[in-house]
Parts: structure tokens; sequence; C-alpha cells
């Protein structure tokens, strides 16, 4: 039986879940949930890490830079072979950092000078681990860096093999990791050309006992087509992990973040032992969640600070199993940003509207909250591929599931599709639909792969609540649109 929590408390904790972690944050370990496939990923064999949108990937980037994490994955799993003295660079990433790798436009000249991605970021692992002594360490640009890569191979295989016997003899790794290469040029073309040089070198270094790459790419970035039509190339997908949040392990991150947040005490006490405190550094005290807790027994918890339904009765859904239903894309994804975005926002509508309910969270308020975290979902859609919102916004009003003939008719009542070759023509869209060459039928291909469009069996198309609810488009008995 599940103690009863002080609403007030625990509505404020709630309240103060983190918002997710941007690029300009430094995670710490209580911050640190690991997911089975995510310490699997974490391992620096694991060359290949992919995931939706706010999975994660550049929480891992910015964590793995840090010694007091690294030591605590190395607690929560005996078998990783990371640890705090692992030397860990960063290759490519959110924050521009010109002196450890070349942005976007340096690497947008390079290529257009003709220079291989490959020897691109094999100047950049060259570069990050010569010494000051070293030639490469004398040429001032990367122009200047990547011909003298080019130029000396023997040197600087010879410079990766001295490297990779010294952290042989001290039994370490050096692991380089590249995040954000959606940002590392303005359109397909040229962004699979980065990803399949880096794809190569990440390979390259595989052959050292020592020098390891990982790369963090999102999902619809690992087109095999596209990136992998090289010898071995299926060494490196055949290492791929997918940075994956089932419904028990977004739970067990929010017990993580609760029980280590402004409330600890409070938690720890609702959680009844299903905890345990680890010391990270000899300093930090941080607790755990025992895996008993995010396997069994998490509805229980959950509804005890919800209530059991969403409504006044059992036939509107039950909030453990309703909020990640209708968080989800078409392929059942959450990414965790819009599942503590929902809970947030509800705790936060619970107390403005609600304050004296006996539970912490109120269920038409965890309604309000998932609206939230849908217009959230839609900026992040925004930010990387805008073409999406021009396909998108002619729907409103719509009510889904539908059949696909009432889409094709707006978009070509506003001429959407030829705009969109117009716009592409004059490259004005960043990373533009991939199939828009089959017009009507290759933009429904491209929203499918996005998990935004779902084909049902009977060929109408049905749209999750995570989108459908911020773009103002409706479905019968659904989440109220945004308005």
């Amino acid at each position: 039986m599940t103690h009863m929590i002080d609403a007030k408390e625990a509505r404020a904790a709630l309240v103060a879940l983190p918002e997710g972690t941007s690029y300009d944050d430094t995670p710490t370990p209580e911050q640190v949930y690991t997911p089975p496939s995510h310490l699997k990923a974490m391992d620096p064999n694991n060359m290949l890490v992919t995931g939706m949108r706010g999975a994660g990937k550049t929480f891992w980037w910015a964590a793995l830079q840090q010694s007091a994490v690294r030591q605590f994955i190395n607690r929560t799993d005996k078998r990783s072979a990371l640890n705090k003295s692992t030397d860990v660079r960063t290759g490519f990433g959110i924050r521009p950092a010109l002196e450890k790798y070349p942005d976007k436009d340096v690497l947008r000249d390079l290529m257009c000078k003709h220079v291989e991605p490959r020897i691109i970021w094999r100047t950049v692992l060259a570069w990050q681990l010569a010494d000051q002594s070293h030639p490469l360490r004398q040429k001032e640009d990367w122009r200047d860096r990547v011909d003298y890569v080019a130029d000396n191979p023997e040197a600087i295989a010879r410079l990766f093999e001295e490297r990779d016997a010294e952290f042989e003899c001290k039994g370490e790794y050096l692991l380089a990791l590249f995040d954000a290469l959606d940002r590392c040029a303005d359109n397909w073309k040229d962004m699979y050309r980065l990803i399949r040089g880096l794809m190569q070198t990440a390979l390259d270094m595989r052959s050292y006992r020592r020098l390891r790459v990982k790369m963090f790419l999102r999902s619809d970035q690992v087109d095999e087509t596209q990136i992998a039509d090289f010898q071995d190339a299926s060494k490196v997908l055949s290492s791929s992990v997918e940075l994956s949040w089932p419904a028990r392990e977004l739970y067990g991150l929010l017990w993580h973040l609760l029980i280590n947040g402004q409330a600890s005490d409070l938690f720890k006490k609702f959680l009844e032992g299903e905890w345990q405190q680890v010391n990270v550094d000899g300093q930090r005290k941080m607790f755990v969640v025992q895996r008993t807790l995010v396997m069994e027994g998490q509805r229980e918890k959950f509804h005890g600070i919800t209530g059991p339904w969403m409504g006044r009765g059992p036939k509107r859904g039950f909030p453990y199993t309703w909020i990640p239903n209708h968080l989800s894309d078409t392929e059942g994804r959450v990414s965790p940003r819009s599942f503590l975005a929902a809970l947030r926002e509800a705790a936060a509508d619970t107390e403005d509207q609600y304050p004296d309910y006996q539970h912490p969270l109120h269920y038409d308020s965890i309604k309000r909250g998932v609206q939230k975290a849908s217009s959230i979902r839609v900026n992040e859609l925004r930010e990387d591929y805008p073409w999406v919102n021009n396909v998108i916004i002619p729907l409103s009003g719509l009510v889904v599931p539908c059949k696909f003939d009432e889409i094709a008719e707006r978009w070509q009542g506003d001429n959407i599709v030829a705009s969109l070759r117009e716009s592409i023509a004059q490259d004005e869209i960043k990373l533009s639909p991939r199939h828009i060459e089959l017009g009507t039928d290759g933009v429904r291909q491209d929203l499918e792969s996005l998990g935004i469009f779902l084909r049902m069996h009977d060929e109408r198309v049905n749209i999750p609540d995570v989108f459908r609810v911020g773009y103002g488009i409706g479905r019968r008995g659904g989440v109220r649109p945004v308005r």
C-alpha cells in the first residue's frame, strides 16, 4: 500500500523538474539515470549511438566529459570500460569550439575545396592527439591542417600508433565524441558525406587498441544507402545502440530526479526503500532507484501522485499509461524532455487551478500538461525541419484519421509542394524533404519517417497527439488541440 504524500510539497518538487539538458548544462551524477540501453551505448567500443530528438544524445555527449559521471557509470555497471581516467575529447558538438574542431562554415569551405570528409575528421583527431612539438601543431588554420594530414599519411599513422601505445600502457581509452551532426551542414547531401566520412574514421580508429570514436546521430540521419556504402561499414552499424525510453524507464527517470531533488526526503519515504545511496568522488551522496521499482509497482506509486483515473471514473483511462500514450510518436517513442515537460506543467496548473486537490497532480491539469508538451515538441520540429511547418499548418482544423486525399487536396490548393520546390531551388530550406521529387506522396513518406504521419491499414492517415494537438488538428475523443 502506497503511503500518502504531502501534495503541496510534492507538487513544488514536480514544478522544479528540469526542463531538459541544454548544451549549456554540465550534467552531474545526480542528473544521470541509466536505462540498460544507455549503459550499453556508453561502452567505448560501441561507435554509433542513435536516438530521436530529446532522447539524450547531447546529454550524454556533455555528461561523458565529466569524470564524476564516468565514475558513476563505472560503479553502476562493473563491466563498463569507462572510468574516471578515460581521456575524453570532443570532435564536434553543439558548442562552437574552433580550436578543437571546424564549424559548419569551415566544413563547407573545406568540402568546396574537394577535401575528403574522412581526411577532415582524421585531421580533427590528429590535431587533438598531437603534442605541441608535432609539425601539425604549427599549422594555424584547418585548411593547412587538412593539407598536412593529406600530404603526410605515414606521419599521421605513426602519431596514432604512438598515442595508442601510450594509452595501452596506462590501460585507458581515448574517447572522441561527435554530436549535433545535423548542424554540420545545411543540406542532406553534405551532411551524409560528412557522416559517411566520420564512420570511415571511426572504423579506422577501431583497428587500434585504445583509440575510439563515438558518434551520436538522430535516427533519421542513419540512411544506410547514403552513409554505409564503403567496405566494412557493417562493422560500424553493428555496434549501433539506440537510446530507448520505454514507459518504465521514463518513470524510472522521474523517481531518480525526485529522490535527488529538492524534496529528496519526502520521496525517499514515499518510495519506501526502493532506492539506495551511492557515493561519488568520496563527496557526493546521491540516490539510485532499484531496478525492481522500475520493473514492478510503478503504476501504484505513480497513481499515488495522480489518483487512479484520468477523470471521475476508469472509463477515462489511467494516468500511468495515458501520459506516455499521448506523448508518443507513430513508433511509440516518447522523449524524456516531453514527458518531464508534461508533468512539470501539470503540477504548475494544479497548483494554480486546484490548489487544495488531495493529489499533487489533477487529471485535467495532466491533459493541459500534455498540450504544453505538444507545443514544445512542435517547436522542436520547427527548429530541426522548418519545412514541416509549411505542410502541417495548412491541416489545422482537420480531423484525423482521414483519407490522404483530403490532405493532398489542401496541399495542392495552397501550392505547398510547388512552393517547397522553389524554396529548395533557392537554397532557402535547411534539410529539405528528401523525397520532394515524388510530390505529395514523397512528402507523405518523409512525414512518416519522422514519426508524424501514421499510415493505417486502410491507407488513412493518423497523427499522434504529441504533434496533432500543437498544430490544431482534431481527433474524436482526443486531447483538445492548442488554439
